[in-house]
C-alpha cells in the first residue's frame, strides 16, 4: 500500500523546515499518522535505555529482598533480562513505568524540542504532556501486553470525569517511539489508515482493563491495516481515534517502548490529573524549564 505516513520523513535539524510541516500535517489529515525517522538523537535514546535500566534495577532489587527472586540476571542484554526474570516471578516485571518517568533521564526523550515544535504547529502556544505517558516492556507471550485493536480516545471516554466534554472534542498528538528495534515478529504496531476519519466507534471491554473496537466497525476496514517497523529513534505521530494494536511478540526478546501525548493545554484533560506544560506563550514561567524540572515534577 502506498501512503505518504508509510514513506518516513526524516527530522534532523530545527526549525522544522515549512514544506516539512506541511508534508507532516497532510499525512496525518489524510492517514490520521506520520512516521518520522531519526527524530529523537541517540544520546536521548540511550538515556532512555539506562533510565529503564536502572528502574528495573530498583523494582528488581525489592523483589530480590522478599525472596520472590533469586538472581538479577544483571548479565543478560536489556533486551533479554526481564524474560529471565519473568521466568521466576512474573510478578516482578511491571505492565509498565508511569509515575516513574519523572527523572531527568527522560527528558530529553519525551520533551524533544522537534517534538514539541510539531506539537505546537498542530495544537497552539500552549501545549501540556497529556497525563498518561509510559514506558513499557512487551515480553515474548506476555498475555498482559494483549493490545487488541482499540482507539486511544476510548480510553480518555471510557474513564474521563463525570459530566465533561465530549472526548472528540480532544485536541492531542500521539506519540509512539520504541528503545529496541520494532519489527512484526516482536510485536509492532499495527494501524488502519484513515481510520480516524470514522470518530469514536463502539468498544467495549476486553480482559477487564482493556478496550477493543466492535467487530461492527472494525471488519469493514481490517484488510486495511498495515504494519508499523521502527528503529530507536524514529517517532510515529498519530490521531487519537485511529484504530489501532500493538501485534504478538513471537520472538525470544522483549519489544520495549514509550508511549506519550501532547495536547492544546487550554482544553480540560478529561481526567483527575492535569499533566504538565510544556510550552507557553501565555505564561512561560510555568512549562517544563529542563530536565532537573522535569524531574522535580510528578505525574498528576
Amino acid at each position: 500500500m502506498t501512503l505518504a505516513c508509510l514513506d518516513p520523513i526524516s527530522i534532523r535539524t530545527t526549525p522544522i523546515s515549512q514544506a516539512e510541516m506541511a508534508r507532516i500535517q497532510r499525512a496525518f489529515a489524510d492517514e490520521g499518522f506520520v512516521i518520522l525517522k531519526g527524530v529523537i538523537p541517540p544520546a536521548a535514546v540511550a538515556g532512555a535505555r539506562e533510565t529503564m535500566k536502572r528502574l528495573s534495577d530498583e523494582r528488581l532489587a525489592r523483589f530480590l529482598v522478599e525472596r520472590k527472586i533469586t538472581d538479577l540476571h544483571a548479565d543478560l542484554p536489556f533486551e533479554k533480562r526481564l524474560i529471565a526474570v519473568a521466568q521466576e516471578c512474573a510478578e516482578a516485571v511491571p505492565n509498565f513505568f508511569r509515575e516513574e518517568l519523572h527523572v531527568p533521564g527522560m527528558h530529553p526523550f519525551l520533551l524533544n524540542p522537534a517534538l514539541v515544535d510539531i506539537a505546537e504547529r498542530f495544537l497552539g502556544s500552549e501545549v501540556r504532556i497529556y497525563p498518561n505517558y509510559m514506558a513499557r516492556p512487551k515480553l515474548p507471550d506476555d498475555q498482559r501486553m494483549l493490545i487488541c485493536w482499540h482507539q486511544d480516545a476510548a480510553y480518555t471516554d471510557n474513564f474521563k470525569v463525570t459530566g465533561a466534554a465530549a472526548t472528540t472534542d480532544l485536541r492531542t498528538v500521539n506519540l509512539w517511539s520504541p528503545l529496541v528495534p520494532a519489527r512484526r515478529a516482536n510485536g509492532c504496531m499495527q494501524f488502519i489508515p484513515a481510520s480516524h476519519k470514522l470518530g469514536l466507534v463502539p468498544y467495549h471491554q476486553f480482559q477487564d482493563i482493556h478496550l477493543k473496537i466492535d467487530d461492527s466497525a472494525l471488519a469493514p476496514v481490517l484488510d486495511h491495516a498495515v504494519d508499523i517497523e521502527l528503529d530507536p529513534g524514529d517517532v510515529v505521530m498519530f490521531d487519537n481515534l485511529l484504530f489501532h494494536q500493538g501485534l504478538p511478540n513471537t520472538s525470544d526478546t522483549i519489544r520495549w517502548s514509550v508511549d506519550w501525548r501532547f495536547q492544546d493545554a487550554t482544553q480540560p484533560t478529561l481526567r483527575p490529573q492535569h499533566g504538565q506544560l510544556v510550552r507557553s506563550a501565555r505564561d512561560p514561567g510555568a512549562a517544563v524549564r529542563d530536565a532537573g524540572d522535569w524531574g522535580r515534577r510528578v505525574f498528576g
